[in-house]
């Protein structure tokens, strides 16, 4: 079982499997990718022996021959040209020349499985299994942000030893810790240490140095390093290395990595037949994209190069039915004493197995009288859709190991080796059952229909809304409710005696609605945040004190959110201890004296008071003159290379200033800071705290100058 698969400029296929005395390399010369080339539609009859024709004679291609495939989920099978390559890097070239060679027009004609990655391309045709047969061992070279753009670097860890001096040095480093763990996978804080030590190597004249297994070949630039756009956000993808009989993982390109660890990863390559490399930097959809594809390709169906599902027809009612998401039940801004939190396990990946949504179901011809969605008046067919096959593997693996997680944390001597490696699985499963919603309504989706997306949030409505009904009916309070979540207190208006149970009740409504309701936590309190400009409460801004427990369940405010300085964190943290503690706004405005005093006496490391924002544009495409702005001519300056996507780290030390004094970066020396600004940031994030309870922003400034009297109901 390869681990990793290289591609040779010759032709040549290596596949590396990692053994108990290091990995070994099989060449393969007879490896020929292939694609697809049919009709887009159903209905137009195409005679393709002409292309054909002019395919066999193409010098880049090996063979070609009609077959038997399904062009799509709703198809059946019908004849088809498939294409057979010299080169894995030739197949989008000649599919982009079979509208050019035929004459049929543009609309008329469709290629199939082109635009696979090359690894995962080469397990799916060949049916080779990526999954390391034994345990894959690492090392690890990283850069510090000072060095990562240099052309030579002074200073890299390697496997956590930091290594300084010459470039000979530095590379005798390296090449000595190669040769004593003879790693199987590289993890890299950036992957241009790849190209970097090559060229230092050059420059230093050192010939024999070499991270690769294979004579020969050094590395492959893979692609190139780009800016993308995401839903609002922009994102960076750095280049892309291949080094032979080596995985890279690229530690600021990783997702899945970075969210789990190798062995969530490890978990998503059995699944996807994605190699550890390609896995490490897909994004999940990509992942979810190919776990869908490896199920096509069982059943025969070809997958589209360009997505073309064009939406069914609907009348203008049904549009607006339709248009519109999960059920929310607004929070009651305030604190709630004993309350109790109840999530439906997986709702949306259950909802799509129990209900069998799926895009090549929804909708469907046989049953067009039906009206199986509520609401919304669509059918759904009784043939098992294709992405309830994806999926219920998924959700029952998850279940399974949430168990063993259970029970190996009840053991008096739990493994934390044998933990790390179940919650890295689970937390891995955890995000494709996310996003295999989202994915339905994706434009690009390999086979998402928005149908799919509608029927779901259609289901999940009626689901919270039952079993907000049957809460209500049992003697309970909604407080605040969220798609799939939703939290009760006891209602003041029932007797404790005509109260049902609460697990009772959720056992009911799992039994009704066929997805599990679970008790996800108790709370001493619950506090729900109001919005910023408003009395209404934040969807998804509260905190709480989870009962018999010394920790709190923190969403939405500053503490939770990826950009707060630590020390600003800490402090929010304290005073929910002391807002815990007393019930008293007064001791939350003491530890907020505490530390806006210590900024002001200049005794808070610098180090606690670092921002990190993601940068959005160039620098040359801000016209206003932000703290990001200050940062990127700071970097610039030092040559420093930061792009659109990429997180930048700062101090601010005199925020009046719009020149590049107004911040200090991260890594460099600096002597004081702006506690005025750091005192603002503090505020705001204690009146996360103090909003629930009535203050606002100008009632904490008064009650830090001591000028407020404090009111019976500031208590309640």
């Amino acid at each position: 079982m390869p681990f990793t698969i290289d591609f040779l400029n010759d032709g040549r296929i290596l596949e590396w499997e990692a053994t108990a005395d290091g990995a070994v390399a099989t060449e393969r010369d007879d490896y020929t990718p292939r694609f697809y080339v049919a009709a887009r539609d159903s209905t137009t009859d195409l005679d393709l022996t002409t292309l054909q024709s002019v395919y066999d004679q193409h010098p880049d291609v090996v063979a070609t021959e009609t077959a038997a495939r399904r062009p799509r989920f709703r198809r059946d099978e019908e004849t088809v040209l498939a294409v057979d390559v010299t080169h894995i890097d030739r197949v989008t070239p000649l599919a982009r020349q079979a509208r050019q060679l035929s004459e049929y027009p543009v609309g008329d004609l469709a290629c199939f499985n082109v635009d696979f990655s090359r690894e995962f391309r080469y397990c799916l045709e060949t049916g080779a299994d990526p999954t390391p047969a034994s345990e894959l061992s690492t090392l690890r070279l990283s850069v510090p942000v000072t060095e990562a753009s240099n052309d030579i670097y002074g200073e890299l860890s390697v496997a956590g030893d930091t290594v300084t001096g010459s470039p000979t040095d530095i590379l005798t480093a390296v090449q000595g810790a190669l040769d004593a763990h003879d790693p199987d996978v590289l993890v890299c804080s950036t992957s241009e240490i790849v190209p970097t030590l090559y060229e230092m190597a050059t420059d230093a004249g050192i010939d024999d140095f070499s991270l690769s297994r294979w004579p020969d070949v050094d590395y492959q630039q893979l692609a190139s390093r780009s800016t993308y756009s995401s839903y609002g956000r922009v994102g960076h993808s750095p280049a892309r290395y291949n080094v032979p009989g080596r995985a890279i993982i690229d530690e600021s390109n990783t997702f899945f990595y970075g969210e789990t660890n190798l062995d969530g990863v490890f978990d998503l390559v059995s699944r996807s037949k994605k190699p550890v490399q390609e896995l490490a930097w897909a994004s999940i959809g990509n992942v979810l994209t190919t776990i869908q594809i490896c199920e096509a390709h069982d059943r025969g169906v070809l997958v589209p190069w360009n997505s073309w599902r064009h939406e069914f027809y609907k009348p203008m009612g049904t549009l607006h039915d339709a248009d519109r998401g999960g059920f929310i039940f607004a929070p009651e801004v305030g604190l709630h004493e004993n309350v109790h939190e109840l999530d439906f396990s997986s709702l949306y990946p259950n909802i799509i197995c129990t209900r069998n949504v799926s895009p090549d179901v929804i909708r469907c011809d046989c049953h067009s009288d039906r009206d199986d969605v509520p609401g919304l008046g669509y059918s759904i067919c009784d043939d098992r859709g294709y992405l309830v096959d994806v999926l219920q593997p998924i959700i029952d693996a998850r279940d399974e190991i949430k168990a063993a997680i259970r029970r190996e944390k009840e053991r008096d001597d739990p493994d934390e080796d044998r933990l790390t490696e179940l919650e890295g699985r689970s937390g891995a499963l955890k995000w494709i059952l996310v996003a295999c919603f989202g994915y339905q309504g994706f434009s690009n989706a390999k086979f998402g229909r928005i149908e799919c997306h509608e029927a779901i949030n259609a289901f999940a409505r009626e689901i919270l809304l039952t079993a907000k009904q049957r809460l209500e009916a049992g003697g309970w309070r909604v407080v605040h409710g969220i798609v799939d979540s939703i939290w009760v207190t006891p209602d003041p208006d029932v007797d404790d005696d005509d109260r049902e149970d609460l697990e009772t009740l959720a056992t009911e409504i799992t039994e009704r609605v066929e997805i599990r309701l679970e008790h996800e936590a108790h709370y001493d309190w619950v506090a729900f945040v109001p919005q910023r400009e408003s009395d209404a409460g934040a969807l998804t801004k509260y905190f709480g004190k989870v009962a018999g427990d010394d920790g709190f369940k923190i969403r939405g405010i500053e503490a939770r959110q990826r950009s707060t300085p630590p020390f600003i964190e800490d402090v929010q943290r304290d005073c929910l201890e002391r807002l815990d503690a007393t019930r008293s706004p007064d001791a939350v405005l003491d530890c907020l004296q505490e530390a806006v005093k210590r900024l002001h006496a200049g005794t808070v490391p610098v180090e606690d008071l670092v921002e990190r924002n993601r940068v959005s544009k160039p620098l040359e495409g801000y016209s206003q003159s932000t703290q990001n702005v200050a940062a990127l001519k700071r970097a610039r300056d030092q040559d420093l290379a930061i792009h659109p996507g990429q997180d930048i780290k700062y101090v601010v030390v005199d925020d009046e200033k719009s020149s590049r004094e107004r911040v200090a970066l991260a890594h460099e020396e600096m002597e004081s800071y702006d506690a005025s600004y750091y005192e603002t940031q503090l505020v705001r994030a204690v009146e996360s705290v103090l909003s629930p309870l009535g203050w606002d922003r100008t009632e904490i400034h008064q009650g830090l100058a001591g000028t407020r009297e404090p009111e019976l109901t500031d208590f309640q």
